[in-house]
């Protein structure tokens, strides 16, 4: 008997199915009385670590259920016995329409509810698609997604696994992750699942949620960077800081914890992205590689750009001192900012100048951040106000032919 099960479960292996048996409706009685056999067999298999918390009542009561619904039954929760106070165990169905913790924070499920919700359950979707189509990964899938009850549970799990060393074992850091999002569930979770839309809507080359969350080095290096802002912000500053060094390392990109950001964030590609201390950010902002936010020298205190909504910075970008970027402003890639942008308007070059001149700059009727529209700027610079771009450049040329004849 238990040959025959292993073929038909196939090709994925049997674990993947201890909580949700597959979609074979004449198979689920038998399924069930096998899984409630060898269930000691499980326990004492994963009392070391982890607890999986399983319910079958709803599969033995409805063997004819049809397999449309059986997405709302899967939940598999794994965790942590010296996390265990962050565990539900309570299955998710589509009846269930709460979800309680030991620590007292009770879900108002209004319409974002909803929305994050699906969002997650989306996720599980496209990680079982995944799975169907490479049947190898099936192992890698579970225990970075369909695992987890939550996302912030599968980023703090892949997090954890991603930044870990030797003397900063994974387990530990999983405990700290997990305990900032539950903790923050509110606004941090809610930016987490902001930034994956983010990602999806904005960057052509993100297939999936999923993708996103196992393969973009941007989004996890700015999910690591607003927990580490959380720990900085508790006045944990040097686990904060350690944070940040780890991240550096693994996804080359460093961003200062005292850094401030708001939702909808996407780090595209996000190699070499520099953002120092006060530095901040403000929502549904596009980022390319090599952008630095930086100070102007050695002095103190404020000394970072503010970045408004919207905006659009492009590769290679410098912005440097405390200056402020305006909302949906766009930022063409190469350029070095030194003074305030208007909102809505277009800098590029080095110095960095306004498309249309100071005076009377051209206005985007776009938000920048959402098109992501890298190249109008050039065009317009070329065409239609090419004789202030030409008049700029040749300016520029006087001044430093007339500083070499003053100082031979």
């Amino acid at each position: 008997m238990k040959a025959q099960l292993q073929v038909i479960v196939r090709p994925f292996s049997l674990p993947l199915y201890n909580n949700a048996p597959p979609s074979f409706p004449l198979l689920r009685p038998l399924l069930s009385s096998h899984l409630s056999s060898s269930r000691s067999t499980t326990k004492q298999k994963f009392s070391v670590s982890m607890a999986t918390c399983m319910d079958t009542s709803q599969l033995s009561q409805e063997p004819n259920r049809s397999t449309i619904d059986d997405h709302a039954y899967d939940y598999v929760k794994t965790c942590r016995p010296s996390f265990s106070d962050h565990v539900s165990c309570i299955p998710f169905n589509k009846n269930h329409t709460k979800t309680m913790h030991t620590r007292g924070v009770i879900n108002n499920h209004d319409n974002r509810d909803r929305d994050d919700q699906d969002l997650w359950l989306k996720m599980l979707d496209e990680a079982r698609s995944d799975v169907e189509q490479e049947p190898i990964l099936s192992n890698y899938y579970f225990t970075s997604i369909l695992s987890h009850k939550s996302l912030e549970s599968a980023l703090a799990n892949l997090l954890s696994i991603k930044l870990s060393i030797s003397s900063l074992p994974e387990g530990t850091l999983y405990d700290i992750f997990i305990g900032v999002l539950v903790e923050d569930q509110e606004t941090l979770v809610r930016a987490v699942k902001a930034d994956l839309r983010a990602v999806k809507e904005r960057d052509p080359a993100c297939i999936s949620y999923v993708h996103c969350l196992l393969n973009f080095k941007g989004f996890l290096a700015c999910q690591a960077h607003r927990i580490g802002h959380k720990l900085w912000s508790q006045g944990r500053k040097v686990l904060a800081l350690l944070i940040q060094n780890r991240v550096s390392e693994v996804f080359a990109v460093d961003i200062h914890p005292g850094a401030k950001m708001g939702s909808g964030i996407l780090f595209d590609h996000a190699t070499g992205v520099v953002i120092g201390e006060t530095a901040v950010i403000g929502d549904n902002v596009s980022i390319l590689h090599n952008v630095t936010l930086g100070g102007t020298g050695k002095e103190s205190g404020d000394r970072h750009p503010k970045i408004g909504d919207g905006v659009l910075i492009g590769a290679g970008t410098c912005i440097l001192g405390n200056i402020r970027i305006g909302e949906g402003a766009k930022i063409g890639a190469g350029s070095v900012v030194l003074k305030d942008v208007p909102a809505r308007t277009t800098a590029v070059g080095n110095p960095a100048r306004l498309v249309g001149g100071k005076e009377n700059p051209t206005r985007l009727d776009k938000i920048p951040s959402f098109t992501m529209d890298q190249t109008s700027h050039i065009h317009e610079c070329y065409g239609t106000f090419g004789s202030d771009c030409g008049s700029s450049v040749l300016e520029a040329e006087s001044s430093v032919s007339e500083a070499e004849h003053q100082n031979p």
